[in-house]
């Protein structure tokens, strides 16, 4: 009977690890952190909502921190706080990678796994990066300037000047616009997380005429966009080009208003959603050795860089992008 019984308890032992929703191995004390700047932004909230829908499905702990506002330092104090309680996991976006590298190695030298979303701090430990090709992507919006402009224009630019992601967009359109000595970059406006500058640079460029004309306006992170618009709308020269960047739903009214001519499409509720999942992974899987620079391992067990896809919305196919964003909404 003994040895019946404890026949018995092995097979229950083995059901526990082989039959579904027995035996998990997630828990609620395993805590995930997603880092970033301008958390009020629907771009970071949609992330936000991709990190929460994997805590969920995976029942661990998911917390978000971060300035709601442009400010890599709060962003950095936020990383220093998240790294001392020891979590499972860190998603970080580097709005400045000078600032944050430092800590992002003091996290890995840790054993607490850092994985970069939508910014890379490519020159950290971070095991790798999650986001958009923001290089390929840049030069996507430089080939759709060129079709709207032609051969010849004045273009203004919108950006964060010195964030990774940024810069590399800005370096894919004037990669693209090389090719075309007749459209002249006027000036690279760095508004500093400052929507009210963008609206009013808008105007001060909307100003000038005859060869001094600013004849496109572009805008390289998510929320200048619609401020860019507002002021185009208040002229009456709508003979104006304006490129946005991502899918809020602002953004996406103003295409199918027509004063904003497309925008550039980003997927970070995925970056969010397969962040949380690749942390999880590494937490219950670590490596070998953490802050080794897998780039240069053609054994790896990680990527360099998964990338989430890129894609243009204009008037032909914002009522499906609409429709996408009201039913997640539900």
């Amino acid at each position: 009977m003994k040895a019946g019984k404890g026949i018995m308890l092995a097979v229950a032992a083995l059901a526990t690890v082989l039959i579904p929703g027995c035996g998990d191995r997630h828990s609620a004390k395993e805590v995930y952190y997603l880092i970033t700047t301008n958390m009020a932004t629907n771009y970071w909230q949609t992330a936000i909502a991709g990190f929460n829908k994997a805590a969920a499905q995976d029942k661990v702990t998911a917390k978000v921190a971060g300035p709601d506002n442009y400010d890599p330092q709060a962003e950095l104090k936020e990383l220093k706080k998240a790294v001392a309680t020891r979590p499972a996991g860190i998603l970080t976006s580097s709005a400045d990678a000078a600032v944050l590298t430092p800590e992002i190695n003091e996290a890995i030298a840790a054993g607490i796994p850092v994985i970069t979303i939508d910014s890379d701090a490519a020159g950290s430990h971070r095991i790798y990066f999650i986001g958009t090709n923001n290089l390929e992507a840049g030069r996507l919006g430089g080939q759709r300037l060129i079709s709207k402009l032609g051969a010849k224009g004045n273009v203004v630019f919108f950006t964060l000047v010195g964030q990774p992601n940024t810069d590399e967009r800005l370096k894919g359109f004037k990669d693209v616009l090389a090719s075309r000595p007749g459209i002249n970059v006027v000036e690279v406006v760095d508004i500093k997380g400052n929507l009210d500058a963008a609206f009013d640079k808008t105007q001060q460029f909307l100003e000038l005429s005859g060869a001094k004309k600013i004849d496109a306006f572009v805008c390289l992170e998510s929320a200048s966009g619609k401020m860019v618009a507002d002021a185009v709308k208040r002229t009456s020269d709508k003979n104006r080009v304006v490129l946005a960047w991502d899918v809020n739903p602002a953004t996406l009214n103003e295409i199918k208003d027509g004063t904003i001519d497309s925008t550039i499409v980003q997927k970070p509720f995925t970056m969010g959603f397969v962040g949380l999942k690749a942390l999880d992974e590494i937490y219950h899987d670590p490596p070998a050795q953490f802050g080794k620079d897998y780039s240069t391992d053609p054994f790896a067990p990680y990527p360099g860089f998964i990338d989430t896809g890129t894609s243009i919305v204009d008037k032909s196919n914002v009522d499906l992008f609409l429709a996408a964003a009201a039913a997640h909404a539900q």
